[in-house]
């Protein structure tokens, strides 16, 4: 039987894709791909609230690497 696919709502998809923003602003910051996926996992919580806070994906990734 086949699983019915989770639809997330309009809110979680544009966190989604503000932090695949994010992790781009990091890799142009010097990151790798992966230390920038890595970063925003292993701080999910404060990167949702600066999404929440009104940041651009810019701004939190200055902030990440400051």
């Amino acid at each position: 039987m086949a699983k019915k696919k989770e639809e997330l709502d309009p809110e979680t998809l544009e966190l989604i894709h503000w932090c695949i923003e994010v992790e781009g602003f990091l890799v142009k910051g010097g990151a790798t791909q992966e230390q920038a996926q890595e970063h925003i996992e292993e701080q999910v919580e404060w990167f949702t609230d600066l999404f929440y806070d009104g940041m651009t994906p810019e701004q939190a990734a200055k902030e990440a690497l400051a």
